[in-house]
Parts: structure tokens; sequence; C-alpha cells
């Protein structure tokens, strides 16, 4: 660690930050570009807020409502980020808070409430190494950082804390992106990172970021080696953009000599812009497509190795969107879906009730039962999506959704009709040991959602 401090700082050294107030910035970066049609981003084109000088605030608010055609008994949607429960009105987040600047320093604060606080620490098992409750600690936080801005290039800054992460092109807010239910390729990519950014804005259109974290999609460290990962952004107009992140760490917990490589790469192109017609107004499409393994600690990446390397152990991803606007950009009709291969099942969502990869009796990931879902060296996943939804958005701050979506994968997954959490539905009761949960094959959902943002 002293080591990598000695080199940041060196670096801080040879970029000249040492001097900011004597550099002037040469321009604000990605002026000018219409970024409000990207998939994961906001949509809005300026803040109500915009004129307070120190503090601009910032509220989201995320209520659904999801039926599956399974009808499990306990209500519990298995494989989501986004959904929690079935057949009840949801508040799924809760985020309020804003950015803060004064003469170069700056923070952003984003709080964390509703269903959202439970679904995302809960695939974070580094939070058991050690004490402390790090799940807890973090848990109604979805953004929590400060740093500094230098005025050199078109602008650099130098970052400390909680972050949302890029990964997987989708937004972790509901409001910024083109479908609800996400495909494979965002929900099982990481959505937070906890650690350091340096982002420089090399030109109007280019940012570099690199990143030194604690690790993939956690809290805490999983063994001694931080992660390290970058974001790559090139936006030359209004009309494309393109984008790719990489990951390097040691994130199988108590097996260090694992190591895990991520690659995410992302496309956006706008095809058409009419934003007076009353027809159709703009058509877009986002492409990603993510690639990854874990190699050592007896697994072996993309190759099937002997008994001593062990099976193959990788993520291969790819989803597509099309969106098309009517009506002067108040309407839109959203298409696409996604596919995805995970051997040793190291990124999937562990089902609710079911095993972690850790077994810990205090581990919210697993519950009793007989029956878990493994997620050993060489237990295939394969699984594909496909969805369409239909938006109105009669301002920028407000989005009513309706949204189906189908999902399958190659072993049983989601839940079926009896659930995933007892005989009777209830986590109160005396668990039979001859229930296993009711997992399935195929999953047909609709979600109807009240996306709001100011």
């Amino acid at each position: 660690m002293r080591k990598i401090i000695y080199s940041l700082t060196f670096l801080l050294l040879q970029i000249g930050l040492v001097m900011p107030l004597a550099a002037q910035q040469k321009g604000e970066p990605f002026e000018g570009i219409d970024a409000t049609w990207q998939n994961g981003n906001d949509r809005r084109d300026s803040s109500v807020f915009k004129d307070m000088k120190y503090f601009t605030p910032s509220v989201l608010l995320d209520v659904n409502y999801t039926h599956s055609f399974n009808n499990p008994i306990d209500n519990t949607v298995i494989g989501s980020t986004a959904l929690a429960r079935n057949n009840e009105v949801q508040l799924s987040a809760l985020h309020f808070g804003g950015d803060f600047s004064y003469n170069g320093a700056h923070a952003r604060v984003m709080t964390q409430f509703g269903t959202r606080s439970n679904l995302m620490p809960r695939g974070d098992v580094s939070v058991y190494k050690g004490q402390y409750q790090l799940a807890n600690v973090y848990r109604y936080l979805s953004e929590a950082y400060t740093g500094f801005h230098f005025n050199k290039m078109y602008g650099i800054n130098i970052d400390a804390g909680l972050f949302a992460s890029y990964l997987g092109l989708n937004s972790y807010y509901q409001a910024e992106n083109w479908e609800y239910q996400v495909s494979y390729t965002s929900d099982n990519t990481a959505w937070f990172f906890t650690g350091l950014r340096l982002q420089f804005f090399v030109s109007k259109h280019l940012k570099i970021e690199p990143w030194l974290i604690n690790g993939w999609q956690s809290y805490g460290t999983f063994n001694k080696m931080p992660g390290f990962g970058a974001n790559i952004t090139y936006n030359p107009n209004s009309n494309f953009k393109i984008l790719t992140n990489s990951y390097y760490g040691t994130d199988a917990a108590g097996i260090p000599s694992r190591k895990r490589f991520h690659s995410d790469n992302s496309m956006l192109l706008r095809y058409l812009n009419k934003p007076s017609s009353k027809g159709i107004s703009r058509m877009a499409f986002s492409l990603t497509g993510d690639f990854g393994f874990e190699k050592g600690g007896g697994v072996n990446g993309f190759k099937k190795g002997d008994s001593a390397q062990g099976p193959a152990q990788y993520f291969a991803s790819l989803m597509f969107y099309n969106r098309v606007w009517f009506g002067q950009n108040k309407f839109a009709w959203t298409l696409g879906g996604g596919l995805m291969t995970n051997p040793g099942r190291y990124l999937v969502l562990c089902p609710t009730g079911q095993a972690s990869p850790l077994p810990n009796p205090n581990n919210p990931t697993q519950i009793e039962g007989a029956f878990p879902f493994t997620a050993n060296p060489g237990d295939e996943f394969k699984a594909w999506d496909a969805s369409t939804n239909f938006d109105w958005m009669p301002n920028q701050s407000i989005t009513f959704r309706i949204e189906y979506v189908h999902r399958h994968s190659n072993v049983p997954y989601f839940a079926g009709k009896g659930g995933v959490t007892s005989q009777t539905g209830y986590s109160t009761s005396v668990l039979d040991p001859n229930w296993r949960p009711d997992l399935v094959k195929n999953e047909d959902r609709i979600i109807l959602a009240m996306l709001f943002r100011i």
C-alpha cells in the first residue's frame, strides 16, 4: 500500500497538480454535447436548482409494482437488483442529497432508502471479514465522496469515497435507464465501489479515469490486494458515445491466488433527431459487451485445465436496446435484451435464501435448507432475456413506465410458485427438512414504475 501511495504522489507531481491555481482550464468537458438521450444518463437538460452557488440539491424517487406469472407464494423476486417483491407496491429507492462545491473543493452525498438499501449490499461478502458491520454502515448511502478540482487541461478531479460504478452501462439510478429490469450484463456486474479515483479530462471530448478501490462491488477488501480499474469515455458529438471499463483484483474471499479481470465496453448511437416532431422525434440504440475471467486458486479462466488448474471460470455477455421517442420526446418505446454465460457462477446473483460462496450463519444471502443454489467451480450458468416497455414523460422530472420482461436460464434459477423462503412462504416457519426452494428456468413479468427526479 505504501508503494501505491508513493506512486500516486509521484503521478500528481508529474502532471503538475502542485500548482492548481496558476494553471488555466481550457474549457468545460463535453460542453455543448446533448447527452439527455443516452441510456444510463440523466435525461434532464438542467436542474431547477442550477442557480444555487455552493450546493445543488437532488432528489430521486422510484416506486414500482411487478407481477410474476410464476406467482411465488413468498412474493420474492429472484436475480434482480431493481425488483424485490412481487404483487406489492414497493418503494424501491428514495435518494436525496446533492453536490457541494467551493473554490475547487467539492463533495457529493446521496442517501439510499427503500428495498435497494438491502438489494445492493446483499452480495458483498467482504463485509464478513473483520468487524464493524460494513453492510449496515454503508447501506443507506449510494454515493458519498469528496475531492478537489484542478484547472489543468479540461479539468482534473481527485476524489475518494463511495461511488456509483459505470460497469454494464446502466446507471445506478433507474430514472436514467431506458429499461427497468436491466439485462444480465448490468445486473451481474458492479453497481458501486469504494476507494479513490482520478478524472483526467484530457480534451473536450475525452475522459480517462483510473481507480484504486477496495474490490469488486465491495465495501471492504476480500484479501490483501486492492482492486485496480479505469474508465475511458469518448463522446465526440451529440450523436455518438463509446466507453470502456477495465478491472483487475482478487475477489474470492480467502483465495488470494485467484485473480479476476473484467472488461466492459459500450457504444451508443442516436441515428435520428427531430425534437420538434409530433411523430417520431428521436431514435437511438445502445450496445454493450462484457468479458472477463477468474484464474488461479482452482479455476482456469477461459480454458478448462487439468485437476490442478481446475475448470474454466469466465464471464461473457451482450446486451442491445433500441429506443424510439414520439411526440416531441414525451413518449418512448424500448425493445431489447441480452445473454450471458458465467461458468462457476462467480458473478451470478445467488437466489435469495440460497448458499453464498462464503458460508456464514449470519450471511443474509444464505438460509437454512438442504438444497442450496451452488456457486462451485465448474457449475454452469447460461441465461438470456428480452423486454419491451413504453414510457410517458410529461416533463423532465417524471417518467411513467410499463414493461414486459421474459427471462430464461439453463438451470432452475427463478422463483417458482413454491417460493424460496419456506414451505409456507414465511421466514418464521419451522423449515421442513425435506423442503427445497422452488426454482424454475423461466420467468415472465410485468412491471409498472413511477420514476421522479428533481
